[in-house]
């Protein structure tokens, strides 16, 4: 930027990424994990904070939701004035807060939209009211661009379990009925040394596969993931290029981080394995 004259700055801006989601006092999932995400993308990154939860690498102690009118408030703040490419939306505690993000979608015609339906934790923590699920896919699924459940929400969205990778594409086709326009269904948590995930769309199926990376720091894995896609959507990517990028990312970090300890159970990603600098985009 410092070699642009002030008439060429007019002309140009950051990739915009909205995150709406729980902020992890932690570091390594939610709000923290996003803003990190998008930063090391080039992306410029902006929050909504959905609820404020007492956690670290071991769990979550304490959960304190945010009001929906304030929620709606930060949401306006930042797209009244900033704008916003693309949106990631995280843990959603509440169905006044989901209708909330519902309304902002319609309100300001945002086009990118990944939703990660955050229900558990890692350390297998519930993060959602049980009534809130059904609101979230009556009113998110149809708005969102993709949906990306782990086997764990998707068995809670289907109630029943997804036991191997031979149920992916069954599972997958279950939850575009249900709404969704794309889905990725991720299968890190079937057993064996390798990892499938499944991109459904349509009736277009793409099965991303890779090996199993021995660490246990994952923790934000789900969260890192769906915000690398957004951010890769706001960066003008199709979206089974973004996925693949955004996949490619989160496996890098993932390896990168293996060997370091942080805590004392499910450590974080290394966000920052290779940073790029901030990219710019014409002005519209």
């Amino acid at each position: 930027m410092s070699t642009l004259n002030e008439s060429d700055r007019a002309h140009w801006r950051y990739p915009r990424v909205l995150s709406i989601a729980g902020s992890d006092s932690g570091g390594g999932a939610g709000i923290q994990a996003d803003l990190k995400t998008f930063s090391a993308l080039g992306c410029y990154g902006m929050t909504a904070i959905t609820a404020i939860t007492a956690q670290n690498t071991l769990g979550v102690s304490a959960i304190h939701g945010v009001p929906a009118d304030i929620l709606k408030a930060q949401i306006c703040a930042v797209m009244d004035d900033i704008g916003a490419d693309a949106l990631k939306i995280g843990m959603l505690h509440s169905a006044e807060v989901v209708r909330v993000v519902a309304w902002a979608i319609d309100n300001y015609r945002i086009q990118h939209v990944v939703l990660d339906p955050v229900m558990v934790s890692t350390s297998g923590h519930r993060l959602i009211q049980p009534d809130t699920a059904q609101v979230l896919v009556s009113e998110l699924f149809p708005r969102a661009t993709l949906v990306t459940p782990n086997l764990d929400e998707a068995a809670l969205l289907l109630g029943r379990a997804i036991p191997d990778k031979d149920e992916l594409d069954a599972a997958a086709a279950e939850l575009l009925a249900l709404g969704a326009h794309a889905v990725l269904l991720k299968g890190g948590h079937l057993p064996g040394d390798e990892v499938v995930d499944l991109l459904a769309w349509g009736a277009q199926r793409l099965r991303l596969q890779s090996p199993r990376i021995d660490s246990s720091n994952v923790h934000g894995t789900g969260c890192t993931l769906s915000s690398a896609i957004a951010a890769h959507l706001a960066l003008g990517l199709e979206l089974p290029q973004a996925v693949s990028e955004a996949r490619g990312y989160i496996l890098q970090a993932i390896a990168s981080g293996a060997d370091v300890r942080t805590g004392g159970g499910h450590g974080p990603l290394n966000h920052a394995h290779a940073p790029l600098p901030m990219r710019l985009l014409a002005r519209r």
